[in-house]
Protein backbone atom coordinates (compact mmCIF):
# COMPACT_ATOMS: atom_id res chain seq x y z
CA UNK A 1 0.00 0.00 0.00
CA UNK A 2 1.63 3.08 -1.17
CA UNK A 3 -0.46 5.53 1.11
CA UNK A 4 1.25 3.68 4.36
CA UNK A 5 4.36 5.60 4.72
CA UNK A 6 2.77 8.75 3.88
CA UNK A 7 -0.61 8.97 4.69
CA UNK A 8 0.11 10.96 7.96
CA UNK A 9 1.72 13.14 6.07
CA UNK A 10 -1.51 13.63 3.71
CA UNK A 11 -3.40 14.45 7.22
CA UNK A 12 -0.80 17.13 8.00
CA UNK A 13 -0.80 18.54 4.75
CA UNK A 14 -4.28 19.10 4.44
CA UNK A 15 -4.71 21.34 7.51
CA UNK A 16 -4.79 18.68 10.76
CA UNK A 17 -2.61 19.08 13.95
CA UNK A 18 -0.78 16.21 15.58
CA UNK A 19 -3.65 15.96 18.16
CA UNK A 20 -6.37 15.91 15.20
CA UNK A 21 -4.10 13.35 13.49
CA UNK A 22 -4.35 11.05 16.94
CA UNK A 23 -8.06 11.79 17.11
CA UNK A 24 -8.34 10.10 13.93
CA UNK A 25 -6.39 7.45 15.31
CA UNK A 26 -7.95 7.23 18.13
CA UNK A 27 -11.25 6.98 16.01
CA UNK A 28 -9.55 3.90 14.26
CA UNK A 29 -9.04 1.47 17.25
CA UNK A 30 -12.42 2.69 18.90
CA UNK A 31 -14.35 0.95 15.52
CA UNK A 32 -11.78 -2.01 15.48
CA UNK A 33 -11.50 -3.17 19.36
CA UNK A 34 -15.66 -2.18 19.23
CA UNK A 35 -16.07 -4.95 16.46
CA UNK A 36 -13.07 -7.36 17.62
CA UNK A 37 -14.82 -9.61 19.66
CA UNK A 38 -17.82 -9.73 17.52
CA UNK A 39 -16.25 -10.41 14.34
CA UNK A 40 -14.12 -12.98 15.48
CA UNK A 41 -17.20 -14.95 16.80
CA UNK A 42 -18.62 -14.22 13.30
CA UNK A 43 -15.56 -15.73 11.87
CA UNK A 44 -15.90 -18.96 13.59
CA UNK A 45 -19.48 -19.16 12.96
CA UNK A 46 -19.36 -18.39 9.07
CA UNK A 47 -17.03 -18.42 6.32
CA UNK A 48 -13.75 -16.70 7.11
CA UNK A 49 -12.76 -16.13 3.69
CA UNK A 50 -15.62 -14.53 3.01
CA UNK A 51 -15.29 -12.09 5.89
CA UNK A 52 -11.52 -11.13 4.88
CA UNK A 53 -13.06 -10.51 1.25
CA UNK A 54 -15.62 -8.11 2.05
CA UNK A 55 -13.28 -6.28 5.06
CA UNK A 56 -10.31 -5.85 2.40
CA UNK A 57 -13.36 -3.94 -0.24
CA UNK A 58 -14.56 -1.81 2.70
CA UNK A 59 -10.61 -0.98 3.04
CA UNK A 60 -10.61 0.26 -0.27
CA UNK A 61 -13.60 2.17 0.02
CA UNK A 62 -11.87 4.20 3.06
CA UNK A 63 -8.67 4.80 0.58
CA UNK A 64 -10.77 6.25 -1.93
CA UNK A 65 -12.57 8.51 0.59
CA UNK A 66 -8.91 9.82 1.83
CA UNK A 67 -7.62 10.39 -1.77
CA UNK A 68 -10.42 12.04 -3.30
CA UNK A 69 -12.17 13.78 -0.63
CA UNK A 70 -9.13 15.29 1.81
CA UNK A 71 -10.68 16.48 4.81
CA UNK A 72 -11.10 16.03 8.38
CA UNK A 73 -14.51 14.10 7.94
CA UNK A 74 -13.20 11.62 5.09
CA UNK A 75 -10.11 10.97 6.81
CA UNK A 76 -12.82 10.05 10.26
CA UNK A 77 -14.96 8.24 7.29
CA UNK A 78 -12.04 5.82 6.33
CA UNK A 79 -10.78 5.06 9.52
CA UNK A 80 -14.20 3.67 10.55
CA UNK A 81 -14.01 1.22 7.24
CA UNK A 82 -10.22 0.51 7.71
CA UNK A 83 -11.26 -0.28 11.59
CA UNK A 84 -14.26 -2.40 10.77
CA UNK A 85 -11.74 -3.75 7.96
CA UNK A 86 -9.12 -5.10 10.23
CA UNK A 87 -11.68 -5.81 12.87
CA UNK A 88 -13.03 -8.43 10.36
CA UNK A 89 -9.09 -9.80 9.25
CA UNK A 90 -7.69 -10.11 12.92
CA UNK A 91 -7.79 -13.33 14.24
CA UNK A 92 -9.66 -15.19 10.95
CA UNK A 93 -6.76 -15.06 8.78
CA UNK A 94 -4.48 -16.72 11.56
CA UNK A 95 -7.57 -18.98 12.67
CA UNK A 96 -8.01 -19.88 9.12
CA UNK A 97 -4.22 -20.65 8.32
CA UNK A 98 -3.93 -22.90 11.64
CA UNK A 99 -6.92 -24.67 11.21
CA UNK A 100 -6.10 -26.02 7.88
CA UNK A 101 -2.82 -26.95 9.12
CA UNK A 102 -4.65 -29.00 11.81
CA UNK A 103 -6.48 -30.53 9.21
CA UNK A 104 -3.16 -31.52 7.69
CA UNK A 105 -1.94 -32.62 10.48
CA UNK A 106 0.63 -30.12 10.67
CA UNK A 107 0.33 -27.53 13.22
CA UNK A 108 3.97 -27.48 13.80
CA UNK A 109 4.68 -25.56 10.68
CA UNK A 110 2.41 -22.90 12.19
CA UNK A 111 5.06 -20.24 12.86
CA UNK A 112 7.15 -20.87 9.82
CA UNK A 113 3.75 -20.14 7.92
CA UNK A 114 3.17 -17.07 9.75
CA UNK A 115 6.50 -15.68 9.39
CA UNK A 116 6.64 -16.63 6.01
CA UNK A 117 3.48 -14.87 5.01
CA UNK A 118 4.76 -11.91 7.36
CA UNK A 119 7.65 -11.48 5.43
CA UNK A 120 6.12 -11.54 2.01
CA UNK A 121 3.69 -8.92 3.61
CA UNK A 122 6.25 -6.94 4.37
CA UNK A 123 8.95 -7.16 1.40
CA UNK A 124 5.83 -6.27 -0.30
CA UNK A 125 5.73 -3.15 1.90
CA UNK A 126 9.49 -2.41 1.04
CA UNK A 127 8.54 -2.45 -2.51
CA UNK A 128 5.65 -0.18 -2.14
CA UNK A 129 7.97 2.17 0.16
CA UNK A 130 10.68 2.31 -2.97
CA UNK A 131 7.97 3.53 -5.65
CA UNK A 132 6.28 5.82 -3.14
CA UNK A 133 8.76 8.25 -3.84
CA UNK A 134 8.88 8.56 -7.50
CA UNK A 135 5.01 7.85 -7.51
CA UNK A 136 4.64 10.95 -5.01
CA UNK A 137 6.83 13.05 -7.49
CA UNK A 138 5.17 12.22 -10.28
CA UNK A 139 1.57 12.52 -9.32
CA UNK A 140 1.59 13.63 -5.35
CA UNK A 141 -1.02 11.77 -3.16
CA UNK A 142 -3.83 11.60 -5.65
CA UNK A 143 -1.70 9.29 -7.85
CA UNK A 144 -0.56 7.57 -4.30
CA UNK A 145 -4.14 6.79 -3.12
CA UNK A 146 -5.29 5.65 -6.31
CA UNK A 147 -2.27 2.80 -7.19
CA UNK A 148 -2.98 2.04 -3.32
CA UNK A 149 -6.74 1.24 -3.96
CA UNK A 150 -5.59 -0.96 -6.72
CA UNK A 151 -3.48 -2.60 -4.75
CA UNK A 152 -6.19 -3.32 -1.98
CA UNK A 153 -9.52 -4.39 -4.35
CA UNK A 154 -6.64 -7.13 -6.26
CA UNK A 155 -6.91 -8.93 -2.56
CA UNK A 156 -10.16 -9.94 -2.70
CA UNK A 157 -9.45 -12.52 -5.31
CA UNK A 158 -6.66 -13.90 -3.52
CA UNK A 159 -8.96 -13.96 -0.36
CA UNK A 160 -11.36 -15.83 -2.09
CA UNK A 161 -8.93 -18.62 -3.34
CA UNK A 162 -7.86 -19.84 -0.40
CA UNK A 163 -8.92 -23.64 0.85
CA UNK A 164 -11.31 -23.74 4.11
CA UNK A 165 -12.03 -27.09 4.91
CA UNK A 166 -15.16 -27.84 7.06
CA UNK A 167 -14.87 -26.57 11.14
CA UNK A 168 -15.69 -28.68 13.80
CA UNK A 169 -19.35 -28.90 13.65
CA UNK A 170 -20.53 -28.46 17.04
CA UNK A 171 -18.94 -24.69 16.18
CA UNK A 172 -21.19 -23.87 13.26
CA UNK A 173 -24.17 -25.70 14.56
CA UNK A 174 -24.12 -23.49 17.92
CA UNK A 175 -24.77 -20.44 15.75
CA UNK A 176 -22.65 -16.88 16.38
CA UNK A 177 -23.73 -16.51 20.23
CA UNK A 178 -22.69 -19.75 21.41
CA UNK A 179 -19.47 -19.37 19.20
CA UNK A 180 -19.00 -16.02 21.28
CA UNK A 181 -19.92 -17.47 24.33
CA UNK A 182 -17.33 -20.43 23.97
CA UNK A 183 -14.52 -18.00 22.68
CA UNK A 184 -14.86 -16.00 25.93
CA UNK A 185 -15.21 -18.78 28.30
CA UNK A 186 -12.07 -20.31 27.44
CA UNK A 187 -10.15 -17.05 28.13
CA UNK A 188 -11.72 -16.66 31.25
CA UNK A 189 -11.17 -20.37 32.55
CA UNK A 190 -7.82 -21.20 31.04
CA UNK A 191 -5.19 -19.50 32.55
CA UNK A 192 -2.24 -19.43 30.43
CA UNK A 193 -4.39 -18.68 27.96
CA UNK A 194 -5.60 -15.46 29.38
CA UNK A 195 -2.19 -14.49 31.14
CA UNK A 196 -0.49 -14.85 27.08
CA UNK A 197 -3.82 -12.81 25.44
CA UNK A 198 -2.94 -9.83 28.16
CA UNK A 199 0.74 -10.19 27.94
CA UNK A 200 0.13 -10.29 23.65
CA UNK A 201 -2.30 -7.10 24.00
CA UNK A 202 0.18 -4.70 25.98
CA UNK A 203 2.98 -5.22 24.15
CA UNK A 204 2.08 -5.51 20.17
CA UNK A 205 -0.55 -2.64 21.13
CA UNK A 206 3.16 -0.63 21.51
CA UNK A 207 3.37 -1.13 18.11
CA UNK A 208 0.58 1.58 17.21
CA UNK A 209 3.70 4.09 17.68
CA UNK A 210 4.40 3.40 14.05
CA UNK A 211 1.70 5.60 12.82
CA UNK A 212 3.99 8.45 13.99
CA UNK A 213 7.71 7.30 12.05
CA UNK A 214 6.71 9.19 9.28
CA UNK A 215 6.38 12.44 11.46
CA UNK A 216 9.89 11.36 13.37
CA UNK A 217 11.70 10.77 9.98
CA UNK A 218 10.50 14.22 9.20
CA UNK A 219 11.76 15.54 12.55
CA UNK A 220 14.86 14.03 11.67
CA UNK A 221 15.33 15.94 9.03
CA UNK A 222 14.04 14.23 6.21
CA UNK A 223 11.84 15.80 3.27
CA UNK A 224 8.54 14.90 2.70
CA UNK A 225 9.51 12.81 -0.56
CA UNK A 226 11.58 10.73 1.23
CA UNK A 227 10.38 10.34 4.40
CA UNK A 228 9.25 6.43 2.60
CA UNK A 229 12.47 6.00 1.89
CA UNK A 230 13.79 6.59 5.21
CA UNK A 231 10.79 4.75 6.96
CA UNK A 232 11.62 1.43 4.85
CA UNK A 233 14.17 0.68 7.67
CA UNK A 234 11.94 -0.27 10.57
CA UNK A 235 9.57 -2.43 7.64
CA UNK A 236 12.76 -3.67 6.57
CA UNK A 237 13.84 -4.85 10.36
CA UNK A 238 10.52 -6.36 10.54
CA UNK A 239 10.61 -8.63 7.59
CA UNK A 240 14.59 -9.67 8.64
CA UNK A 241 12.73 -10.49 12.43
CA UNK A 242 9.17 -12.97 10.69
CA UNK A 243 12.15 -14.22 8.39
CA UNK A 244 14.02 -15.47 11.17
CA UNK A 245 11.10 -16.51 13.35
CA UNK A 246 11.00 -20.14 12.60
CA UNK A 247 14.75 -20.16 14.24
CA UNK A 248 13.71 -18.93 17.59
CA UNK A 249 10.27 -20.33 17.53
CA UNK A 250 11.19 -21.96 21.35
CA UNK A 251 13.17 -18.65 22.43
CA UNK A 252 12.93 -19.00 26.30
CA UNK A 253 10.26 -16.44 28.24
CA UNK A 254 13.49 -14.90 29.71
CA UNK A 255 15.37 -14.21 26.66
CA UNK A 256 12.16 -12.62 24.84
CA UNK A 257 11.70 -10.82 28.26
CA UNK A 258 15.31 -9.08 27.78
CA UNK A 259 14.69 -8.55 23.91
CA UNK A 260 11.63 -6.64 24.64
CA UNK A 261 13.25 -4.23 27.58
CA UNK A 262 16.18 -3.66 25.00
CA UNK A 263 13.91 -2.54 22.38
CA UNK A 264 12.34 -0.05 24.74
CA UNK A 265 15.99 1.27 25.28
CA UNK A 266 16.50 1.91 21.65
CA UNK A 267 13.57 3.02 20.52
CA UNK A 268 13.81 6.00 23.38
CA UNK A 269 17.66 6.67 22.23
CA UNK A 270 17.01 6.64 18.61
CA UNK A 271 13.69 8.57 18.37
CA UNK A 272 15.63 11.21 20.13
CA UNK A 273 19.14 11.16 18.04
CA UNK A 274 17.87 14.14 16.20
CA UNK A 275 19.66 12.71 12.92
CA UNK A 276 18.53 10.12 10.50
CA UNK A 277 20.95 7.90 12.00
CA UNK A 278 18.26 6.85 15.36
CA UNK A 279 15.96 5.34 12.72
CA UNK A 280 18.78 2.08 12.93
CA UNK A 281 17.47 2.18 16.30
CA UNK A 282 13.87 2.72 16.30
CA UNK A 283 13.98 0.41 13.61
CA UNK A 284 15.60 -2.85 15.53
CA UNK A 285 12.97 -1.79 18.18
CA UNK A 286 10.28 -2.58 15.63
CA UNK A 287 11.78 -6.22 15.00
CA UNK A 288 11.74 -6.71 18.74
CA UNK A 289 7.94 -6.21 18.57
CA UNK A 290 7.37 -8.38 14.97
CA UNK A 291 9.26 -11.35 16.65
CA UNK A 292 7.25 -10.83 19.65
CA UNK A 293 3.94 -10.96 17.81
CA UNK A 294 4.27 -13.62 15.80
CA UNK A 295 5.88 -15.72 18.64
CA UNK A 296 3.08 -14.93 21.63
CA UNK A 297 0.34 -15.12 19.00
CA UNK A 298 1.77 -18.73 17.92
CA UNK A 299 2.19 -20.04 21.69
CA UNK A 300 -1.73 -18.90 22.15
CA UNK A 301 -2.69 -20.90 19.26
CA UNK A 302 -1.11 -23.78 20.61
CA UNK A 303 -2.59 -23.20 24.36
CA UNK A 304 -6.56 -22.88 22.69
CA UNK A 305 -8.16 -26.00 23.67
CA UNK A 306 -11.77 -25.48 22.18
CA UNK A 307 -13.50 -24.59 18.61
CA UNK A 308 -14.06 -20.61 19.13
CA UNK A 309 -10.38 -20.29 17.41
CA UNK A 310 -10.83 -16.76 15.96
CA UNK A 311 -12.97 -15.52 18.90
CA UNK A 312 -10.03 -15.95 21.42
CA UNK A 313 -7.75 -14.66 18.82
CA UNK A 314 -10.01 -11.28 18.55
CA UNK A 315 -9.80 -11.12 22.77
CA UNK A 316 -5.98 -10.78 22.03
CA UNK A 317 -6.76 -8.53 19.47
CA UNK A 318 -9.43 -6.12 21.50
CA UNK A 319 -6.93 -5.76 24.10
CA UNK A 320 -4.27 -4.64 21.26
CA UNK A 321 -6.46 -1.91 20.40
CA UNK A 322 -7.17 -1.15 24.00
CA UNK A 323 -3.58 -0.50 24.43
CA UNK A 324 -3.02 1.01 21.08
CA UNK A 325 -5.97 3.63 21.89
CA UNK A 326 -4.10 4.53 25.50
CA UNK A 327 -0.87 5.35 23.28
CA UNK A 328 -3.00 7.66 20.51
CA UNK A 329 -4.97 9.02 23.40
CA UNK A 330 -1.42 9.60 24.95
CA UNK A 331 -0.05 11.17 22.29
CA UNK A 332 -3.00 13.52 21.29
CA UNK A 333 -3.05 14.89 24.64
CA UNK A 334 0.64 15.09 24.73
CA UNK A 335 1.28 16.58 21.88
CA UNK A 336 0.18 19.90 23.19
CA UNK A 337 3.18 20.28 25.65
CA UNK A 338 6.09 17.65 24.12
CA UNK A 339 7.55 16.76 20.68
CA UNK A 340 6.73 13.75 18.72
CA UNK A 341 10.19 12.34 19.57
CA UNK A 342 10.33 12.91 22.94
CA UNK A 343 6.53 11.19 23.01
CA UNK A 344 8.10 8.04 21.52
CA UNK A 345 10.77 8.03 24.17
CA UNK A 346 8.22 7.75 27.00
CA UNK A 347 6.66 4.40 25.10
CA UNK A 348 9.92 2.74 25.41
CA UNK A 349 8.97 2.77 29.48
CA UNK A 350 5.92 0.40 29.55
CA UNK A 351 7.95 -2.05 26.85
CA UNK A 352 11.19 -2.51 29.21
CA UNK A 353 8.58 -2.98 31.97
CA UNK A 354 7.11 -5.25 30.00
CA UNK A 355 10.19 -7.35 30.11
CA UNK A 356 8.76 -9.05 33.70
CA UNK A 357 5.71 -9.85 32.86
CA UNK A 358 7.31 -11.62 29.52
CA UNK A 359 9.36 -13.93 31.58
CA UNK A 360 6.49 -14.85 33.85
CA UNK A 361 3.32 -14.85 31.70
CA UNK A 362 4.64 -16.01 28.04
CA UNK A 363 3.64 -19.68 27.48
CA UNK A 364 6.57 -22.10 26.54
CA UNK A 365 6.30 -22.98 22.60
CA UNK A 366 4.30 -25.85 22.14
CA UNK A 367 2.27 -25.75 25.29
CA UNK A 368 -1.20 -26.98 25.22
CA UNK A 369 -3.59 -26.93 27.78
Amino acid sequence: MLLYPVYALLFADSGLSTGQISSLFVIWSIVSFTLEIPSGALADAYSRRRLVAIAVVLRAIGFALWTFFPSYPAFAAGFVLWGASSAMTSGSVEALVYDELAAAGATERYVRTVGLAQTTALVAELAAMALATPVFLLGGYTLVGVASIAVTLAAVPIALSFPEAPRVEETAEGGYLRTLRAGLAEVRANRTVSRAVVLYALVTGMGAIDEYVPILARDMGAPTAFVPLLFVLPVAAMAVASALAERWAHLSAARLAAAVAVGGVLLAAGSNAGHPIGMVAVALCFAVLELFDILTEARIQDAIAGPARATVLSVAGFGQEVAALAVFAGFGLGSAALPVPVLLALVGVPLVLSGGLTRRWLPSAGSSS
